[in-house]
């Protein structure tokens, strides 16, 4: 009994306790591409101990919603954590729709951090924010129409449903859905995490920053609150791209998450190298990369449907 409610439990307590090496792993392979040795992998979880330790300092035009903003998107991506099913394991959180409410608890994270960054009165905050819900305004068809596709082919309307049964036969029968999938997944996976081409986490550039900039003004435990939660939306995003194009089932539970998690981590690395070799495009071009996506996703939809 004890084993199984651990078994159950195991994709949540993963990606809250490895999540954030994810971003220390794409920091050291940029570093020992660009011949440095980069920061320890466990960096991020040494700044978030610090922040917690720090106080706040708060504008006097700022209200309550400066410091919920941080709570409620840290709060959205767990219990979206808890719907995402990992390796062979069910969701801790599984049932029919379970995938719209994913999506729109994506979208509720977004929205806290959007008018927490308003609500500085900063005019520069209120330009990301500007940025921020016009790109995720194109990215966001791109990850329904993909969650759509993949639902139309497993006849199903579960996360826990459509990943952990998926394997490599169902791959091999339908590559050319899964390969317009995959890629809708992972332009949608590049712009929600704010990854190059579409932005550059590492900038402070004004004309170029679009989710950086939404969290100047936040320090401390808040700040704490938003890397975490950047550190477990790459984790999440990331698994829906691996456990479709990965999907490892060798029969053994623990064996199929040790399998998820490395495929984690070559992804992360996988960002490490693109971001290594190109630069962020253009802010004119962005809009037409992250249409991509949706027009993918629509071409796998309407395959199925015909």
């Amino acid at each position: 009994m004890e084993s199984g409610m651990i078994m159950t439990l195991m994709p949540v307590l993963l990606g809250m306790f490895l999540a954030p090496i994810l971003p220390g792993l794409v920091n050291r392979t940029k570093a020992v591409l660009a011949g440095r040795n980069g920061p320890p992998l466990l960096q991020l979880w040494f700044d978030i101990m610090k922040l917690l330790q720090k106080g706040a300092v708060y504008s006097r035009t700022a209200t309550w919603v400066v410091r919920a903003g941080p709570i409620v998107g840290l709060a959205a991506l767990l219990v979206a954590l808890d719907l995402l099913p990992f390796g062979s394991q069910s969701a801790l959180l599984s049932f029919n729709g379970d995938l719209i409410v994913f999506a729109y608890l994506l979208g509720l994270a977004r929205f806290f951090t959007v008018i927490a960054a308003m609500d500085t009165g900063s005019a520069f905050e209120g330009m990301g924010s500007s940025r921020e819900v016009f790109f995720s305004m194109l990215a966001e068809p791109g990850l329904i129409l993909s969650l759509a596709a993949l639902c139309r082919h497993s006849s199903a309307m579960s996360l826990s449903a459509l990943y952990p049964l998926h394997d490599f036969t169902q791959l091999l029968a339908a590559p050319h859905i899964f390969a317009l999938v995959a890629a809708a997944l992972f332009i949608v996976f590049l712009a929600e995490n704010a990854r190059v081409p579409v932005d550059d986490p590492n900038t402070h550039l004004e004309l170029t920053m679009i989710h950086e900039v939404m969290v100047l003004d936040h320090g401390g435990p808040d700040f704490a609150f938003i890397l975490y939660g950047a550190a477990l939306k790459f984790w999440i995003l990331g698994s829906l791209l691996t456990g479709l194009l990965l999907p490892f089932r060798t029969g053994s539970a623990v064996a199929d998450l040790l399998m998820a998690v490395l495929a984690q981590c070559g992804l992360a690395i996988a960002v490490g190298v693109v971001e290594s070799m190109m630069a962020r495009i253009r802010l004119l071009r962005v809009t037409q990369f992250l249409v991509a996506s949706s027009v993918f996703a629509a071409i796998a939809l309407g395959l199925l449907l015909r």
